[in-house]
């Protein structure tokens, strides 16, 4: 398979990697079979894995762990931290703190010595990033860590961590990981072209819009159309309704086209010159399979400019689809003169 450079970092990465959120209680329980996946990703090239100690609470680095022993020195492993690990407010976030019991944990679970890509999972309003970037530059110094990202960042807060970063002397994001899709497209207005800015290497997740460019007949009955994600699948919602239009119409460009839709949305992002890597996510072995093939297409200009009839450059068609929420939106004390 095909590698890249991860940004200014030298990490050399497949323009696919493997994402295990799917990989656990979450998606698939069978540890086994995940083990399974992992080393058919390995096998077909995919050199970039990358999970987080919030998938499955750790379940899914346990996973990885095992499935890596004896393959360790070959792979990029990155994983992430800072969403919840727990109802405390200490256990999230990006402080000196947390950080430090967080890595060592993920070490624990990834029984391994050393992480060559933390990424700092969500900005973390509570927190200077100054504290933030110190303890990260820390961890690269001891040896504990290679290079550290951020992911799902908007732009500004990207220019504010590269600024603190250079003013307090420590090390920079050296990548960003967003949510990137023919669906989701806003962050190529500014993330992208802030990120190419700045040398950062691009690792993008969600190609296929958490099923929506699946290839099911009804993306919306699939295994997400109920529980917590049921109102991404609502087709009450005319947002909703707006994305099933444009899925339609994607599905005839890729038949037209001779390929399969979720390869079509698979290398999409990697269109973008910004994008070095691209993270599949599946939850069995089909899935994969299904989508390695996707490694070998390459998207004319003529069917990125019929992509780009259907939605937009820069375009989200439901707003909801974005799995950043900005606080100074969200909390109504932050955009209110308190009486």
């Amino acid at each position: 398979m095909e590698r890249t450079r991860l940004g200014a970092s030298g990490i050399s990465v497949s323009v696919l990697g493997l994402g295990t959120m799917m990989l656990g209680a979450y998606g698939n329980a069978d540890h086994d079979d995940a083990i399974r996946i992992i080393h058919a990703a390995l096998d077909a090239g995919i050199n970039l894995v990358d999970t987080a100690d919030v998938y499955s609470r750790g379940e899914s680095e346990q996973i990885v762990g095992r499935a890596l022993k004896g393959r360790r020195d070959d792979v990029i492993l990155a994983t992430k931290f800072g969403l919840p690990m727990g109802p405390d407010d200490s256990q999230r976030g990006g402080s000196r703190r947390w950080i430090t019991q967080a890595v060592h944990d993920s070490l624990r679970r990834l029984d391994t010595d050393y992480i060559d890509l933390y990424q700092m999972h969500r900005p973390d309003p509570n927190t200077d990033i100054d504290e933030t970037l110190a303890t990260l530059t820390d961890l690269v110094h001891a040896g504990t860590v290679r290079a550290i990202g951020s992911s799902t960042f908007p732009a500004e807060l990207i220019v504010e961590a590269q600024w603190t970063a250079q003013r307090g002397g420590h090390r920079p994001f050296a990548t960003e990981q967003p949510r990137y899709s023919i669906l989701t497209r806003t962050i190529e207005a500014a993330v992208l072209p802030t990120a190419r800015r700045h040398g950062m290497g691009v690792i993008t997740y969600g190609p296929l819009a958490s099923g929506w460019l699946s290839g099911r007949p009804n993306p919306a009955h699939g295994h997400r159309s109920s529980g917590p994600g049921a109102k991404d699948f609502d087709l009450a919602i005319p947002a909703n309704r707006a994305k099933l239009d444009a899925v339609e119409e994607l599905t005839a460009l890729a038949t037209d086209a001779g390929v399969p839709l979720p390869h079509l949305a698979t290398v999409f992002p990697l269109a973008h010159p910004s994008v070095s890597s691209v993270l599949l996510g599946p939850r069995t072995m089909t899935q994969l399979e299904g989508l390695l093939g996707a490694a070998e297409l390459t998207l004319s200009t003529e069917i990125l400019d019929q992509i780009d009839a259907i939605v937009a450059p820069g375009d989200e068609i439901n707003p909801d689809d974005n799995y950043y929420t900005n606080p100074a939106l969200a909390d109504s004390r932050l955009r209110r003169r308190q009486p």
